[in-house]
């Protein structure tokens, strides 16, 4: 069976406070967008399940990898037969994108289909957020406001769909622990949901990340990235979680063909242009 995890982007993105646990509370919107990883899975005829990478560089041991820790789960849970997993990862990594999140949370589904499981999005819910925050979002795959860690998920209206998204991934990683080492949480000002009821036009001087002020501190190249995508005409312009991938959203009428003689593409040739009207 193969299917295609999809990423996110994060519209927006309040780091709340810090909890006792030493996590943090956050407020934001998971958008999912079509930037995808395939996955197969496959009934293995004998010996133990096995994960099998290509495309961009894996650097972990097969264990640790998020797509076989949600299989062990439900291994466990439901004695599993071994299956062969083939994964290629297209998706870049340490972007805030999400990728290894979605793997992980398709590689639930799939089983549940795969093995006739019939696990409610809900029961699946719950076995995510064991593996990762924010992978019960791709359970459900449709745009959420998360709150708590980010596995307090409701259904939101937001639509971009009129919009092209340009999304830019440096050379730079921004470890996540670091990030939120470096932060101030506070409350926010204004609930993104009420700044999401204007129109994405007011959204620049409103709309936040949190981690922009630490991060582009510590990597000024990407607060130049974001400044080059508004000089080219984009509406809305973020970082994604705690990066490093940055988005522009442009007017639909911009063509593909203009955003690609942009050149501040020929700087950073991990780039993807997404059309989001599919």
């Amino acid at each position: 069976m193969i299917v295609f995890p999809n990423a996110k982007i994060n519209i927006g993105l309040n780091i709340v406070e810090r909890r006792p646990d030493g996590y943090h509370n956050i407020e934001t919107v998971f958008y999912p967008i079509p930037l995808c990883d395939a996955l197969e899975i496959v009934p293995a005829h004998d010996g133990d399940a096995t994960l099998t990478c290509y495309g961009n560089a894996v650097d972990c041991p097969v264990e640790k990898n998020l797509v076989m820790k949600a299989y062990r789960l439900m291994q466990r849970q439901f004695q599993l037969p071994p299956v062969n997993i083939f994964l290629y990862k297209h998706i870049p990594d340490g972007a805030g994108l999400g990728g290894g999140s979605s793997d992980a949370a398709f590689t639930l589904t799939t089983l549940n289909t795969m093995f006739r499981l019939n696990l409610t999005n809900e029961q699946l819910a719950q076995m995510a957020i064991t593996i990762g925050a924010d992978c019960p979002f791709f359970i459900y795959n449709t745009p959420m406001i998360a709150t708590g860690i980010g596995d307090v998920l409701s259904p939101i209206d937001v639509d971009i769909k009129r919009f092209t998204l340009l999304l830019i991934k440096p050379d730079v990683s921004v470890p996540t622990k670091a990030a939120y080492a470096h932060v101030t949480p506070h409350p926010a000002l204004v609930p993104i949901p009420a700044i999401l009821e204007q129109e994405p036009q007011l959204w620049r001087d409103t709309l936040v990340n949190d981690f922009e002020t630490s991060v582009f501190a510590q990597y000024p190249e990407l607060a130049s990235i974001k400044q080059s995508l508004y000089d080219a005409g984009a509406i809305y312009a973020s970082m994604s979680g705690s990066g490093s991938s940055i988005f522009g959203l442009f007017p639909a009428s911009t063509s593909t063909e203009q955003l690609k003689q942009m050149s501040l593409l020929n700087h950073y040739p991990t780039h993807f242009i997404l059309p989001l009207n599919h």
